[in-house]
């Protein structure tokens, strides 16, 4: 057998080169129509859910703290009630609805549907709600809890991000409406303003109370008249017996007056006319100065110097007769004890006055603080009543309050995460198309030359004729004698 060589190889390619250029020709032209008119318009969006725990919402109940923990595992079930979920027809079809998949045109297959438009329009969504679940994909990994949902499509990308978009919402609305009961949030607002409203009233009450009656804190005063209530009678019991010790000590008193006189001998004096000899004595001096003057200028006999001698005899008679005369001072004055004890007579009488008019007064301002504390008792009452209604109104809107926030905090958390769902990646629209047009176009290239080339090879192997002198020898088991090229011939 000949060694087989290249050309022997080629040979065919030369020999059915028609059939390999048009073969190449139409492979790679119809790989460039689907890269340009169907891989460079084909976009793909993707999403992915992925599934957890559930999150630990509080309780709807009446109670302060109800917290709920939840610490099950997430089962295989689980995830593919999620993935069945996902694809439900309700929800496809308002995806369709809400992405114009179907427009209302009229198309040559309309003719096989019904004329009325209403029934026309709903077999088309229906047909692309049915068209749609087999095209979105959704597949669950095998060692996660995540879902994949893809959707391509040709046409303008911002059609597979809404579909997505669109079906993610829809989609946890619809978890939410199974997961969580409805109207909660509604529920506690009605019930914080409601609560809200019986505080505003029952503050107002509180504040109306302490003007009517024109009491503030009537508990606090009924306390501190108490006090004083028993400061009054114990000033009162000590007045009484101030009193009881006054009336005593005048009479008393009264009874030592008795035997005490008003007044009493201090002194008594005998003592000479001491005044009158200094006197007498002066004037005796006086003379005797005189009648030395006199003496200096006139005789002894002059009337003058006489004069003089007869006045110095008479003071001189005048001294000796003082001399002997005595006078005798004797005084009395009041009894020391008698007026001690008119002064404390009258003093105890001013004291016993003012502690009666002390012990009358603490009377009456006693009989009043009772009759006022009664009063108050009753306004303490009155007041303790609202403030009990308020405290309970206000514990009740501080609950609900709180339990409005919790549903707020919830319903915000499920915008993105419905209790154990939640939007991993959400859908955006695709910038690419899914498929490079110019990925396809080198793949078609190759796909042209490897079916032209067997092409070629087909059509060689399809050929009967003859070609070459050792097919011919080989074939007919003749001997060629001669051969003539096809371009001789």
């Amino acid at each position: 057998m000949p060694e087989l060589t290249l050309r022997d190889m080629l040979a065919p390619l030369f020999r059915q080169r028609r059939i390999v250029i048009v073969s190449f020709c139409c492979v790679f032209a119809a790989a460039t129509m689907v890269a340009w008119i169907w891989a460079a318009r084909y976009y793909v969006s993707a999403m992915q859910v992925v599934v957890e725990q559930d999150r630990s919402d509080p309780a709807i109940t009446s109670a302060q703290v109800a917290d709920v923990t939840n610490n099950k595992a997430i089962t295989v079930d689980q995830v593919t009630s999620e993935v069945s979920l996902l694809q439900g027809a309700d929800m496809l079809r308002d995806v369709v609805a809400s992405c114009r998949l179907v427009e209302d045109k009229w198309s040559p297959f309309d003719i096989f549907l019904p004329s009325d438009p209403r029934r026309r329009m709903a077999m088309k969504q229906e047909a692309a709600t049915r068209n749609l679940g087999k095209m979105i994909k959704v597949e669950a990994a095998a060692t996660s809890h995540v879902i994949d949902v893809k959707y391509g499509r040709v046409g303008e990308p911002e059609v597979p991000a809404c579909v997505l978009q669109t079906l993610g919402k829809l989609y946890l609305e619809k978890h939410l409406q199974l997961q969580r009961p409805l109207g909660t949030s509604d529920f506690f607002a009605q019930e914080t303003e409601k609560y809200r409203q019986a505080l505003t009233d029952a503050e107002s009450r509180l504040a109306d109370f302490g003007r009517t009656e024109g009491v503030a804190a009537p508990d606090i005063l009924r306390t501190d008249m108490a006090g004083q209530v028993v400061t009054s009678e114990a000033a009162l019991y000590q007045a009484k017996q101030t009193i009881a010790a006054d009336e005593k000590r005048i009479e008393d008193i009264n009874e030592q007056m008795a035997k005490t006189p008003p007044r009493s001998p201090t002194a008594e004096t005998s003592v000479a006319a001491n005044l009158l000899l200094e006197n007498l004595n002066a004037t005796l001096l006086a003379g005797e100065i005189k009648r030395s003057q006199l003496l200096m200028k006139y005789d002894p006999n002059y009337p003058l110097v006489k004069e003089a001698d007869q006045e110095i005899a008479e003071t001189r008679e005048a001294i000796a007769n003082a001399e002997k005369t005595k006078y005798v001072n004797a005084t009395t004055d009041r009894d020391p004890t008698y007026e001690l004890l008119r002064e404390d007579k009258a003093k105890t009488e001013a004291d016993l006055a003012s502690e009666n008019a002390t012990a009358a007064a603490l009377v009456n301002s006693i009989q009043g603080m009772r009759a006022e504390m009664v009063t108050l008792d009753t306004d303490a009452v009155k007041q303790a009543a609202l403030i009990r209604e308020a405290k309970a109104d206000e514990g009740n809107y501080l609950l609900y309050l709180g339990k409005r926030e919790q549903e707020r905090t919830s319903d915000a958390l499920d915008q993105k995460r419905i209790a154990n769902v939640a939007i991993a990646v959400t859908a955006v629209v695709p910038v690419l198309p899914a498929h490079s047009p110019w990925s396809v176009m080198f793949l078609g290239l190759f796909a042209a030359i490897f079916g032209s080339v067997a092409a070629a090879f087909v059509a060689e192997y399809l050929d009967p004729s003859l070609r070459t002198p050792e097919e011919v020898m080989e074939t007919l088991r003749m001997p060629v004698l001669a051969s003539m090229p096809k371009k001789a011939a």
